[in-house]
C-alpha cells in the first residue's frame, strides 16, 4: 500500500508545482501580485497568461513590423511596461526619462540579466555586451584604453586610408555599394584592434559576418531567454533547445579563435604591430586580469559589434541621400566650399575639416536618429529597489530603452533634416542622442564610430552621385540582405576629376584595387 501513496503524493506534488509555476507567470494573477508586493508599474498593453507580451513582441519583429510595435508603446506614456515570460519590462520611451534611469541611476541599472541561450550557448558567457557586470568590469576598464580620446587623432589616419579602398572599390563595382560597406567597417576596427591591415579573403569575411547576424538573431529569439528560470528546472540532457544553440556557439568560437590565433602568436613573438591587442590587451604592464579566451572574445566581439553597425548606418545614409536629395545637395555644398580650391583642383575632405563642416556632423547624428540601428538596448537589469516618478521598481525589474520611440520625440520625426541638430553639439555625437546607448553601458568607442562615418559619409557625398535606381520603401532598410543589394542605388562618380583624385590618393596610400 505504501508504494501507491508515494506514487500519488509525487503526482500531487509534481502538479501543484506546475500550478504555482503557472500562477506565479501568469500576469495579474494573485500570487504574482503577492511576489511583487509593493511595487507600481506604469501601464501598458494586456497579455497573455503566463507568456505576457513575449509574443506580440517576436511577432512584430519577424514580421519586420518592429518599429510600429515599438513606436505604439509611446500611447502609453514615457515609460510602458512589457510582462515578457518571467521577465517585467519597463521600456523607457522618452529621453529625459531614459537619461534619469540609465545615466542617473546607472549604479543600480547596469546589470544583465541571465540569458542561457544568446550569452551562455552562444556566446561561451563571453561576449562583452551581454555579460554580467562583475564579469564585464575588466574588459570595460581596458577597452577604455582602445577607444579613449587620447589615440583618436591617429584612427583618423587610418580611417581615411581605409575609406581610399572603399571609394576604389565604388568606381570598380558601384552595385556592390553594400559590401564595400562592410569591408570598410571591418579593416579600419581590424586595424585599430589587431593591429594589421585586413588581408582576409571573402570567405573568412563571410563567415564573420555570418557570426554577427547569428549573434544578433540569437538576442530574445528563444523561449528559453524569457524564461531563465527553464534552464536550471530541466536538466541538462532534456533541453532539446541546447544542440541547436550549442552548435552555433562552437562556430563562432571557431571563426573568432581563427583570427585572433595568428595576431596572439604574433605578440608572443615579437613580431606583431602596433594595436590594441599588442599595445594593451596582451601587454604586461595593463595587466590584464582575464583569460585568454574571455582575451579573444573581447578583441573579436569589438571588431564584429562596431563593423556591423557601422554598415548598417551607412546603408540608412545612401538611404537618407536618394530619398532626400536637398539634404545631399546641402552637404556637398559645404563640402565643396572646403574641398575645392581657388585653382580648382580638388582634395578628399579629412578628419582636418571636421570643424568646418558642421553640417555634416549634423547629418551624421540625423542618421542614426532617422534610422535607429538598434531599436531597443539589451535589457538593463536592477540590483536593487527604485522608486521613480511615483512608481517603485524592484529588483530584478528589466529597463529597455526604446531606441525607436526616443528617436520620434523630435518635430516631424519621419523627415531626415540634419539641421535640427545644429545646436552648437553637433560635434557630440552622444548629446541627446541614444544610438550607442546609455549610463555605464553605453558604447565606449562612440568617437571612433563618429569618425568612422564622418569620413565614409564625406567622402561618398563629394565624390559620388546617388540616386534610386527602383522602387524604394524607405521603411525597409533589409539590414540582414548581407550578400545582395538591398534597395536599388545607381552610383556613379561626380566627375572625372573626382575619379582622378581618387584613383591619385588610393595610389599614393597603396590600396587601390
Amino acid at each position: 500500500m505504501g508504494q501507491p501513496i508515494v506514487e500519488t503524493l509525487l503526482v500531487f506534488g509534481a502538479f501543484g508545482l506546475l500550478w504555482l509555476s503557472y500562477e506565479y507567470l501568469r500576469p495579474g494573477s494573485l500570487l504574482r501580485r503577492l511576489a511583487g508586493k509593493g511595487r507600481r508599474l506604469p501601464p501598458g498593453p494586456p497579455g497573455l497568461p503566463i507568456f505576457g507580451n513575449m509574443f506580440q513582441f517576436t511577432r512584430a519583429r519577424d514580421a519586420g513590423l518592429w518599429g510600429p510595435f515599438l513606436a505604439s508603446l509611446r500611447q502609453y506614456g514615457p515609460m510602458t511596461t512589457l510582462h515578457m515570460g518571467s521577465q517585467t519590462w519597463v521600456v523607457l520611451n522618452d529621453p529625459q526619462v531614459a537619461t534619469d534611469i540609465i545615466n542617473k541611476h546607472g549604479k543600480i541599472t547596469s546589470e544583465r540579466p541571465a540569458m542561457p541561450i544568446a550569452s551562455d550557448l552562444v556566446s561561451h558567457g563571453l561576449r562583452t555586451v551581454i555579460r554580467p557586470t562583475a564579469a564585464w568590469t575588466e574588459g570595460r576598464r581596458v577597452m577604455h584604453h582602445l577607444l579613449s580620446g587620447s589615440v583618436l587623432r591617429i584612427y583618423g589616419n587610418w580611417q581615411e586610408i581605409e575609406s581610399l579602398q572603399m571609394l576604389s572599390a565604388y568606381l570598380q563595382e558601384p552595385k556592390r555599394w553594400y559590401a564595400h560597406h562592410y569591408r570598410y567597417s571591418i579593416a579600419v576596427l581590424y586595424r585599430l584592434v589587431m593591429g594589421e591591415n585586413l588581408s582576409k579573403t571573402q570567405a573568412e569575411l563571410n563567415d564573420y559576418q555570418k557570426v554577427t547576424m547569428e549573434f544578433t538573431l540569437s538576442l530574445l529569439n528563444s523561449m528559453v531567454d524569457f524564461f531563465p528560470q527553464l534552464d536550471r528546472w530541466i536538466p541538462t540532457c532534456l533541453q532539446w533547445w541546447r544542440p541547436y544553440w550549442a552548435k552555433m556557439g562552437d562556430f563562432h568560437h571557431q571563426v573568432f579563435k581563427s583570427w585572433w590565433d595568428p595576431i596572439r602568436d604574433a605578440v608572443h613573438q615579437g613580431t606583431a604591430s602596433s594595436g590594441f591587442v599588442r599595445d594593451t590587451l596582451l601587454h604586461p604592464d595593463m595587466r590584464y586580469k582575464g583569460t585568454e579566451e574571455e582575451a579573444m572574445y573581447l578583441a573579436t566581439s569589438v571588431i564584429a559589434a562596431g563593423s556591423d553597425n557601422s554598415r548598417m548606418t551607412l546603408n540608412t545614409f545612401i538611404m537618407a541621400m536618394i530619398s532626400h536629395p536637398d539634404t545631399m545637395a546641402r552637404a556637398r555644398q559645404e563640402l565643396d566650399a572646403v574641398c575645392i580650391n581657388e585653382d580648382g583642383t580638388l582634395r578628399l575632405p579629412g578628419m582636418v575639416d571636421f570643424e568646418r563642416l558642421p553640417y555634416l556632423a549634423a547629418m551624421v547624428k540625423e542618421v542614426l536618429r532617422w534610422r535607429p540601428t538598434t531599436p531597443v538596448t539589451p535589457q538593463h537589469q536592477l540590483t536593487a529597489d527604485l522608486e521613480y516618478e511615483g512608481y517603485r521598481f524592484l529588483k530584478g525589474t528589466c529597463f529597455v530603452v526604446n531606441g525607436i520611440a526616443i528617436s520620434q520625440t523630435c518635430e516631424k520625426p519621419d523627415n531626415f533634416d540634419p539641421s535640427r541638430w545644429l545646436d552648437g553639439n553637433e560635434g557630440n555625437i552622444v548629446h541627446n542622442l541614444w544610438a550607442f546607448g546609455g549610463g555605464r553601458r553605453i558604447c565606449v568607442g562612440y568617437r571612433v564610430a563618429q569618425q568612422a562615418l564622418y569620413v565614409a559619409m564625406a567622402r561618398i557625398i563629394f565624390c559620388f552621385d546617388l540616386c534610386a535606381d527602383g522602387p524604394i520603401n524607405t521603411r525597409k532598410l533589409n539590414h540582414f540582405h548581407i550578400h545582395n543589394e538591398p534597395f536599388p542605388v545607381k552610383v556613379t562618380v561626380r566627375s572625372p576629376k573626382h575619379e582622378l583624385l581618387i584613383k591619385g590618393e588610393a595610389k599614393k596610400a597603396g590600396t587601390a584595387c
